[in-house]
Order: C-alpha cells, then structure tokens, then sequence
C-alpha cells in the first residue's frame, strides 16, 4: 500500500477542486490511497495563528505528513507566475525534512489553477518543481500520451496539471481526465519505487 499525499492551497476553491479529482484518480490505482490536506492563510504584518483544524475542509498539513508519505502531489493557484504565499511558506518549514533527507527519491508532481487563459500557469509550476528538486524528489508530470493533453483547449501542461477557471468556474472534461490521470500516473510510480525498494 503507498499513500500519495496532496497538499494544496486554495482561496476560492479551484484548486480544491483540482486536489479532489487529483485523489480520485490516485484511489483508482490498486494498493494506494489519498491523503488530502491544506495550508492556512499567512499575515502579511506578522506570523498568522490559526487553530490547528480549520473550519471547513481537509486538515493542515504537518511535516509529519510529509515525512510519513510516499507520494506527494502540490498544487496552488498561480499567483504572478508562482505559488500562492501560503503554500510557499509551508514549504520554506521543511528544512529539516531536506536535512535528514526523508523526502529524496519520493515522486512528486505539481498542479494549479489560474483565473485567465495567459496567466503563467507553466512558470507556477515550474516554480512549485524547484523545492522538490532540492528535496530530491522524483519528478512526475503528465506525458503527451495521455490524449486530454492533445486535446484541452484551456488547462492541462506536460509539467503538471492545469485549470483555466473562466467566468463560469467550470472544470473542463479534458482538465478532469488530467487530474485523475495525473493521481494515478503519481501512485503507480510511488507503487513500482516501493516495491524496487523492498528487492
């Protein structure tokens, strides 16, 4: 069994919605389950305090999620070309986890949603790889197999996957297909890099 953590920020529920359908597709996969979390909001003038369970939705994510998965999937809205400062702030907390070294060789991958068609999507989560390089992590993206890629008209990337939201905030049939194929390509690899392990 491997467990496939997805850690997301979302303010109004785009990328919720994403990690969702992300968890679903990792859940179809035989041997793998999905642990959904979230980040709080910052402070822009001093270090926010938040209750340790928010008030609706998934639980925060602790560094022993992190610690304790064999899979990780990141996602956020696109925010100027990057990650929105909450998620980057829970990111910049893992020094720790770099130093003992407890995420390297775990496969990762990266998801976001935008607001407009031309919003940077592809910088987002170019950006959002870097840590995990660091971390040393195994990076996973979407190949050009998957047809939804060939076919969306709106989000999807080869680096993760997308969402273009539009004024009706609908998810797009080939930005479904995506996320869940996305989860199920990122639990299938967690599912073989386990089993190399255990030979």
């Amino acid at each position: 069994m491997v467990e496939v953590l997805v850690v997301y920020y979302s303010r109004r529920g785009s990328t919720a919605e994403m990690a969702n359908l992300i968890a679903r597709g990792v859940e179809e996969v035989p041997g793998a389950v999905a642990k959904v979390r979230t980040v709080p909001e910052v402070s822009p003038v001093c270090e926010a305090t938040e209750d340790t369970i928010p008030e609706a939705g998934p639980p925060y994510a602790t560094i022993a999620d992190l610690k304790n998965c064999d899979a990780l999937a990141l996602g956020s809205p696109t925010h100027f070309g990057n990650m929105a400062a909450p998620l980057k702030y829970f990111i910049d907390s893992t020094s720790s986890l770099w130093f003992s070294g407890a995420l390297s060789g775990k496969p990762a991958g990266v998801f976001t949603a935008t607001s407009s068609m031309h919003a940077g999507q592809e910088a987002t989560l170019i950006t959002m790889l870097l840590p995990l390089l660091h971390h040393g992590m195994v990076l996973v993206g979407i190949p050009s197999s998957e047809s939804a890629l060939l076919e969306t008209t709106s989000g999807g990337t080869p680096y993760g996957p997308s969402r273009h939201t539009g004024s009706d905030n609908a998810v797009s049939d080939e930005e479904r297909r995506l996320c869940r194929a996305f989860g199920a390509r990122l639990a299938r690899v967690a599912l073989a890099l386990k089993r190399a392990r255990v030979k």
